[in-house]
């Protein structure tokens, strides 16, 4: 078990190298940040050379793993950090430094327990794309086929264990505090997290992932997704089509193919609705780094290590919320959430409308390039606050590539709106989910299953009733000693606590 004197000297070490490369500067000098972090960010770049320009990218990167994901993320948001600060953490994409190939080759051949020649003709030395997690090679298999190949970093599973281990202890020391900080439910957002990060570091679920998804988007033709080969893939190596295509990201060479920018931004967004409303399985890592355009025009998607599910009644209630905010139907919107369980049903319906009315109307039809995201987002967290919301990790995610394929979709088309590009898509899933057919076919359906449940539905009544929500079950929490107030050192936990918990939550909310 990790002390905690381990955890402390982990997240000291990590604000040190956030103000060592001047990536907290921006934070010290807003005059809404508390005194008491201003106070804790000088600490922390006590003695150290600040350069005038930040310099981003290396700091997550000399972080480790976790931080390097939010690096990522803050990459497609250069309304959110700045276009310089975009420009600089694009280098997290996949162009880090790559793993010599020699501990590349060792790990196909542990993987398949077979020399590399019995399965690839030909493997280019010099990895295409080194990201966080894994590397990629281009080769040629031995029935003559051009392919990826997606090898782990050796060791990555030690590295994110140890981060996420202290991201648990810092969550726990802040829930310890209770009020504002026990309702963002850090320990549920960081388990959270820690899940996605198993199936990430799981090359086979991965490939799994991608063949799901590909049956899936057959009715999106311009939303490709590779082929993966089974026979090549493992735990820890995963083989797929190589697509030859240009980066979504390289706006010049995009216009020099011909290709319709404008299009290419509604059919990404059109695609992610599908997944996300439509099919209830979507890609929660389309960052600018993983999308390429063919030369047909079409979008391929690569990099299927983290995927959202959402379950068909949470959908409905997605799909209502976003037609309600386009149309402007903010009571229909707040009934969701009450009906959701989302608000506590001591508040009033028709005070959250209006203070949904608040947020919305002024961004309402403008483009995104119009609207100011910081105070949207400040708009929803006193929403969230006012009205006693807890934190839904089960959202996160949905959230989180919301907000990035948002991003993406800006960076090729400035005057993109994406209200209006989701509303023909929404309203018309809307009227085939909740028209007359429908509806008879949800009755019939859900007639027959509880006529086949009754007997186990009378016992249950007869223990407890069962409770409304549309969030899934907790999972189990780990036991974790938490310094109680009587502590003077647990003040300086909960104060270096707020860099594990500040990076984690970033890059769920991001």
């Amino acid at each position: 078990m990790t002390r905690p004197r381990t955890h402390i000297w982990r997240l000291l070490k990590w604000g040190r190298i956030l103000a060592r490369h001047g990536a907290l500067s921006g934070i010290e000098r807003d005059p809404l940040t508390p005194k008491p972090v201003k106070r804790l960010i000088r600490l922390a770049r006590f003695g150290a050379r600040v350069p005038k320009q930040p310099t981003y990218a290396d700091a997550f990167q000399a972080i480790g793993p976790a931080a390097i994901k939010l690096g990522q993320t803050l990459a497609t948001r250069p309304d959110l950090v700045g276009e310089e600060a975009a420009n600089d953490l694009f280098r997290l994409q996949d162009r880090l430094p790559p793993v010599p190939y020699a501990e590349i080759e060792a790990a196909i051949v542990q993987s398949f327990g077979k020399p590399v020649s019995d399965l690839f003709d030909s493997i280019d030395p010099d990895p295409v794309g080194a990201a966080s997690i894994a590397q990629v090679h281009k080769a040629v298999t031995t029935d003559g086929r051009t392919v990826a190949v997606k090898v782990l970093r050796p060791g990555i599973e030690k590295e994110f264990a140890r981060a996420i281990d202290t991201y648990e202890w810092a969550a726990a020391q802040v829930e310890e505090m209770g009020g504002e900080l026990a309702r963002l439910r850090p320990r549920l957002t960081i388990e959270t997290f820690k899940r996605w990060t198993a199936r990430e570091l799981d090359l086979r679920r991965e490939a799994a992932s991608a063949s799901e998804l590909a049956e899936a988007m057959a009715a999106e033709p311009d939303y490709v997704v590779p082929e993966i080969d089974w026979q090549r893939t493992g735990g820890r190596v995963m083989t797929l089509q190589w697509f030859d295509g240009v980066r979504i990201s390289d706006r010049e060479a995009l216009d020099a193919a011909g290709h319709d920018r404008k299009a290419l931004a509604a059919t990404l967004v059109h695609a992610f609705l599908r997944q996300a409303i439509s099919e209830g399985f979507f890609h929660a890592d389309m960052h600018q780094g993983n999308l390429f355009v063919l030369a047909d025009g079409k979008i391929a998607a690569i990099d299927f290590g983290i995927m959202g599910r959402i379950d068909r009644r949470a959908r409905l209630w997605l799909a209502e919320i976003l037609y309600g905010l386009i149309t402007g139907n903010y009571r229909r919107v707040a009934e969701i959430h009450f009906e959701a369980g989302y608000v506590p049903p001591h508040h009033n319906l028709d005070e959250f409308a209006t203070a949904l009315r608040a947020v919305g109307e002024p961004i309402r039809g403008l483009p995104v390039k119009d609207i100011s995201v910081g105070q949207m987002l400040d708009g929803l967290f006193g929403i969230t606050r006012d009205f006693d919301m807890p934190t839904q990790p089960h959202l996160l995610l949905l959230q989180k590539t919301m907000v990035m394929v948002e991003g993406v979709a800006t960076s090729l088309d400035p005057d993109v709106n994406m209200w209006e590009t989701a509303k023909p898509f929404v309203s018309e899933w809307l009227r085939s989910e909740l028209g007359p057919e429908a509806a008879i076919a949800d009755r019939l359906r859900e007639d027959v299953s509880t006529l086949l449940r009754l007997p186990e539905l009378v016992r249950r009544l007869e223990a407890e009733l069962p409770k409304r929500g549309a969030a899934p079950p907790a999972p189990p929490l780990r036991d974790i000693d938490t310094w109680k107030s009587g502590n003077g050192w647990r003040y300086a936990a909960i104060a270096v606590a707020a860099f594990a918990i500040g990076a984690v939550g970033s890059w769920l909310w991001l």
